[in-house]
């Protein structure tokens, strides 16, 4: 099932916490070779995670970490602006209608419709946070990821060639897109707006305000 948790209340949850740093450092250390932090725990965390972004987390039956994103606003810090600002023509992107989607993770062995169910997710809180976009940064394996779940987005800038190219874009929600996923990801409307709710309730904004 889909859990959103702010970075201050992983305690509430600390196995799926420290076995979605772990999986983070097993991908982007492990498998992609990128030059990540890592803790003598086996944990992937960067500065990012300590200014309680949203993460959004697939958790399995048995209660550990299938795969996840991270989210923050592009009014404050963000990975898009301080690192990748080159790839972005026109100055950074700071807007309270677009958030920042980053550490997109997911397990070994992880169930196909795990990508999709989490990019239903980013339609959700674009939703309910009546968010215009999402913007993130995004290497060339996942360009086949996103058209295979049906979530494309519309590029930015790039940087580099073949398999070591990096690329900025922007996702925005639209119904169509948005049943794409939740087919592609095997979720209805009711359980994707229940999974939310256990979370959040109704106010969303007013919840993001105490939180932030």
């Amino acid at each position: 099932m889909l859990r959103y948790v702010y970075a201050q209340d992983l305690h509430t949850v600390p196995e799926l916490a420290h076995s979605m740093f772990q999986d983070r450092a097993d991908q982007f250390r492990d498998r992609l070779g990128w030059p990540v932090d890592v803790s003598d725990e086996g944990a992937e965390r960067d500065s990012y995670d300590d200014l309680n972004p949203l993460y959004v987390i697939w958790e399995k039956p048995d209660g550990g970490h299938g795969g996840s994103m991270r989210f923050l606003p592009t009014t404050g810090p963000v990975m898009v602006n301080d690192v990748f600002g080159d790839m972005i023509g026109g100055g950074p992107i700071r807007s309270p209608l677009i958030w920042e989607c980053t550490r997109f993770c997911l397990s070994r062995g992880a169930d196909r419709r795990v990508a999709a169910a989490l990019m239903l997710a980013g339609g959700e809180i674009m939703d309910r946070f009546r968010l215009t976009s999402f913007v993130g940064v995004f290497d060339a394996r996942m360009v086949r990821v996103y058209r295979a779940i049906g979530a494309s987005p519309e590029v930015l800038g790039s940087r580099g060639t073949g398999h070591d190219r990096i690329s900025v874009g922007l996702w925005h929600q639209t119904p169509e897109a948005r049943a794409r996923v939740g087919a592609r990801a095997g979720i209805s409307d009711a359980q994707s707006a229940a999974w939310f709710a256990r979370a959040f309730g109704g106010d969303t904004e007013r919840d993001y305000a105490l939180s932030a």
